[in-house]
């Protein structure tokens, strides 16, 4: 009976359903005002919704399959032009902890918060886009972050107050302790870190260069930084490149953004060549308006 039982149990585990894949339960999707200019943003929303103005279809796929700009392929010449501003809210909130305040999570769980994020939004574009895409991998140049010869210059992330209603403070590395800002906010020429961690950063870093960077550093804390450099042509935030009457960067003949890793962090980049993931438009439609 013992033995019946036991094995009983195992088939029970194996044939738990899969959980469904989160979605958003109301999403508006309009074109953009064509007087909308050259800003677009792109913002979560506590409980797990998200807010977009002014974006392209490529800069949603971008978004929800974490892909660069430089990563897709196939994809129709509209979905660099057309424009949208979407506003969608899940069909559950999130838990408490993501729901209330989305500045004291950690650097770990806004990655995980962000990823529930992103797999709403691939629903969406599935259903309203009809998005259809494969993944394939190439061999491509790509740059390893690491550390320079003399060591980081990283200032790991101070405790934060605690979150009401709890009197120990949070252990170290929960964020900047200079407000509640916390992960990466990007100017021109300007990097500033709450926080973060050393892959925000090299996925910002892929973004300016337009190349592949992984983290070869093997440092996991968060950190709080200010990386400021002088952009070259072609090199942007992680929307594109700015428009023309964006802000100048903080010195115009300032360093590289090569040069400004090694002196203000104590990192580096090198050149390295390894397998990159393509991700392949095979399908995409105009979303009716709603």
């Amino acid at each position: 009976m013992i033995r019946t039982i036991l094995g009983l149990g195992v088939i029970v585990a194996f044939c738990q359903p899969a959980a469904p894949q989160p979605t958003f339960e109301v999403a508006s999707i309009k074109p953009a005002s064509p007087g909308a200019g050259p800003g677009r943003t792109l913002m979560l929303v506590p409980g797990g919704g998200l807010r977009a103005n002014n974006v392209t279809l490529r800069m949603l796929i971008a978004f929800a399959y974490d892909v660069k700009d430089f990563e897709i392929s196939g994809a129709p010449n509209w979905l660099n032009s057309e424009r949208y501003d979407i506003n969608a809210k899940p069909d559950a909130p999130d838990e408490p902890a993501s729901n209330t305040d989305l500045a004291r999570m950690t650097a770990h769980q806004g990655q995980a918060f962000q990823n529930r994020v992103r797999q709403r939004l691939q629903a969406l574009l599935a259903d309203r886009f009809q998005l259809k895409i494969h993944r394939e991998s190439k061999e491509s140049p790509m740059y390893a972050l690491v550390v320079a010869k003399n060591g980081p210059k990283l200032k790991e992330a101070a405790p934060r107050e605690p979150p009401p209603g709890q009197n120990a403070p949070e252990p170290p590395g929960r964020g900047s302790p200079n407000g509640p800002f916390r992960g990466l906010r990007m100017g021109r020429g300007q990097l500033t870190g709450g926080g973060a961690t050393l892959a925000m950063l090299a996925n910002v870093l892929s973004n300016q260069l337009g190349r592949s960077v992984v983290d070869k550093t093997e440092l996991k804390g968060e950190y709080d930084f200010t990386l400021e450099w002088t952009p070259e042509p072609g090199q942007g935030p992680p929307f594109g490149t700015p428009p023309p009457d964006a802000a100048p960067p903080p010195d115009v003949s300032g360093p590289s953004i090569f040069t400004a890793l090694q002196e203000q962090l104590g990192l580096r980049l090198e050149s390295a060549k390894g397998p990159v993931e393509i991700l392949v438009v095979d399908h995409a439609e105009k979303p009716d308006e709603n």
